[in-house]
């Protein structure tokens, strides 16, 4: 029944553009996401850049090798500054992750602040201490690596 909250940065000497350019593309998720999580984008994209109202579906295997649906709305979109997505289907009770990118010497840095929340109450946070704080951890380690071997 908690509600957990995981926070991630990194810089990447590149312009602001080029980083938004990157992570306002739906499409490039799938290239920041570890493989063995097998993450498909189910809705047609046609390259388009993220926009306030965007519905993005998928499937990806968060736990186990189950297969999942999952639906996020992206938010609050201030293009070079900040969005987020929300989860509208999917294994959480609640998912709210805002992806910040700030101009900093001679780079970008990016933040992200995940708010998350399990269901099935003392049994899901049993569940996030075991299982699920470790695999977000490792999902964002395995990003930063992708993004440093891309722009760095």
């Amino acid at each position: 029944m908690a509600i957990y909250q995981y926070t991630a940065e990194q810089f990447l000497p590149i312009s602001i553009r080029k980083a938004w350019d990157f992570f306002s593309s739906p499409k490039n998720l799938s290239v920041i996401t570890p493989p063995e999580m097998d993450f498909k984008i189910l809705t047609a994209l046609d390259d388009k850049e993220i926009y306030d109202g965007m519905l993005i579906d998928y499937t990806v295997k968060p736990l186990l090798g189950v297969p999942m649906h999952w639906q996020t709305k992206i938010i609050n979109v201030k293009p070079l500054e900040v969005f987020a997505d929300t989860q509208l289907k999917g294994p959480y009770k609640l998912w709210h992750h805002t992806h910040t990118f700030v101009e900093k010497d001679g780079g970008v840095l990016m933040k992200d602040i995940v708010r998350y929340e399990l269901p099935f109450g003392v049994l899901g946070d049993w569940v996030h201490s075991l299982i699920v704080r470790k695999k977000i951890a490792s999902i964002f380690a395995y990003r930063k690596l992708v993004l440093e071997k891309l722009f760095v």
